[in-house]
């Protein structure tokens, strides 16, 4: 073979490798969204989710931003009231530097579909 041909083909292999290196599929939890039901809780420091069918706790971070303004227009006297809402979200792994390193998971929400000071009937009860 010549050398041409050598450095082709080392070319070639090269950018395939670099290729499929450089490609970072996200955990499957972060590709889907999903829409989740429970309580949601705002105030200074906490800013929490509590999942009415599991029972699990989540650090909420509102990409949407728009829960916390939903929540804001409560008016509530003192902060934390619990509030029902059901989201669009996806689930990460929380970060370990800040205060949601409290929560094992970090619920992302990205689209707000309800949010009501009524809690309804059943788990979340």
């Amino acid at each position: 073979m010549n050398t041409s041909m050598k450095t082709l083909l080392w070319l070639t292999v090269l950018s395939a490798f670099i290729v499929a290196c450089n490609s970072n599929p996200k955990p499957a939890e972060q590709e889907q969204g999903r829409v989740m039901k429970g309580l949601y809780s705002y105030g200074p420091e906490i800013k929490s989710f509590t999942d009415c069918e599991k029972g699990n706790e989540y650090w909420v971070a509102d990409s949407a931003k728009t829960l916390e303004l939903a929540y804001s227009n409560f008016d509530f006297e003192k902060p934390y009231e619990p509030v029902y809402i059901e989201v669009e979200c996806h689930v990460v792994k929380s970060d370990s530097l800040i205060v949601s390193a409290d929560f094992d998971s970090t619920m992302v929400v990205t689209k707000v579909l309800k949010i009501t000071k009524e809690i309804p009937d059943g788990p979340c009860n």
